[in-house]
């Protein structure tokens, strides 16, 4: 059975937007309608890949028309763009949730593992976002580039973060200098899209080379 994430669920088989007397207020109306974009451009560059993607097979699995969708996107990289943003904040926000749940006396080394877990779970569970964000997004124009620049840059500074509290809490971690906190991003990311491209099944066996990883470069700890 094919799986589908959340992200990129469409409405292909639900009615469009209710209208006349039964219809929503405009906002509301505009952000369904940028949500179901978002959602059919991840279901659709996922499916068949950025380059064969089209406006019309965008609005068609949104179930919404063409003026909708130029009224809330220049250009189909303007679409993609947002849903990777989209996509990116969602991430951040689930490992925040599942590190900032841990009792405050958490060891630095399990606040980690949670974090990469949350990531790659996360991932896992959204393998159209997974496939677009690592394989697509590239392919989108100069400004995707940039926006992945910017992602690693948040990923970092949650890398950044934690090296802080773990030197709190620990004297032995070392300084390190900011560049550690890009690599660290950089490793993940290499390991994330080749198990992207082999179809995902290796993503949670990923957890505890991520551990490792961000232990020997953040804080000076022997790879295990």
């Amino acid at each position: 059975m094919k799986q589908e994430g959340s992200l990129a669920r469409t409405h292909e088989r639900s009615p469009g937007l209710p209208r006349g007397r039964a219809s929503l207020p405009a906002d509301a109306v505009r952000a369904a309608q940028r949500e179901r974009l978002i959602r059919a451009i991840i279901s659709a560059a996922a499916e068949n890949g950025y380059p064969n993607l089209t406006i019309a097979e965008v609005v068609s699995r949104a179930k919404v028309s063409r003026a909708a969708f130029y009224a809330h996107f220049t250009d189909k990289a303007g679409c993609l763009l947002e849903a990777a943003l989209h996509g990116r904040q969602l991430l951040i926000g689930h490992i925040r949730a599942r590190t900032h749940a841990l009792p405050p006396e958490t060891p630095p080394e399990e606040v980690l593992r949670v974090s990469c877990r949350a990531f790659l779970e996360f991932l896992t569970d959204e393998p159209e976002f997974a496939r677009v964000f690592y394989l697509e997004l590239p392919g989108a124009g100069p400004m995707a580039i940039g926006r992945s620049v910017e992602a690693q840059h948040a990923y970092a500074l949650l890398n950044e973060s934690w090296h802080r509290r773990a030197r709190r809490l620990d004297p032995s971690v070392p300084a390190v200098p900011p560049e550690a906190f890009h690599a660290a991003v950089g490793a993940t990311t290499e390991l994330v899209r080749a198990a992207v491209h082999n179809g995902h099944p290796a993503l949670p066996d990923l957890e505890d080379t991520l551990v490792s990883l961000h232990l020997a470069l953040l804080a000076g700890k022997p790879w295990t």
